[in-house]
């Protein structure tokens, strides 16, 4: 870990200083989470809803953090993990059924107005949600993000040989479907 985020958690459990050091982390990550975020819900305003929970809950559990992981990886897996609680929370207050995931994030798309885009921006993500979730979570975190795959195993809590084999297998069919699109 460096010693920013030494430093971010030294002054997140201290009291005194804990609204500051908030501020610094929020400030430090907000962009990063925010954009993490988008690319798995899809639309800018559940985005910054997710983000906002995101924070709410590290703001919760600042305590409970063991320093096992980095401040980075930890940030990123409880935004993941928020991410997906949205999507499943909306997914039953929509009646959609479960399998219908990359339906339901299409149309999220589809329907932003913020999706700044061109066509074939369009139709990669068009790729990418028709994945299965955790390839398309592998593949943004690898692709977009450029992650590595060791801070990837602690915010998946996947082995890194699996984390490989899911963005070989996200890439093969992204190129597929791309190529039959052409």
């Amino acid at each position: 870990m460096d010693n920013s985020g030494l430093d971010l958690i030294t002054g997140l459990k201290n009291e005194k200083t804990r609204e500051l050091a908030f501020n610094s982390l929020v400030k430090k990550y907000q962009e990063r989470l925010y954009w993490h975020i988008r690319k798995i819900v899809m639309d800018h305003d559940d985005a910054d809803d997710v983000l906002q929970n995101t924070f709410i809950k590290v703001w919760r559990s600042v305590d409970k953090f063991r320093e096992e992981s980095s401040l980075y990886t930890w940030l990123y897996r409880i935004a993941t993990n928020e991410s997906l609680t949205f999507i499943n929370s909306n997914k039953r207050r929509s009646l959609v059924p479960m399998n219908d995931t990359s339906e339901f994030l299409m149309n999220n798309l589809i329907s932003d107005a913020h999706f700044e885009g061109d066509e074939i921006q369009k139709r990669l993500q068009e790729a990418i949600l028709r994945l299965p979730e955790k390839q398309r979570i592998v593949f943004n975190l690898k692709y977009y993000e450029e992650m590595k795959y060791e801070d990837m195993s602690q915010v998946l809590d996947t082995s890194v040989g699996a984390l490989k084999a899911s963005f070989h297998h996200a890439a093969k069919k992204i190129e597929e479907y791309l190529k039959s699109r052409d």
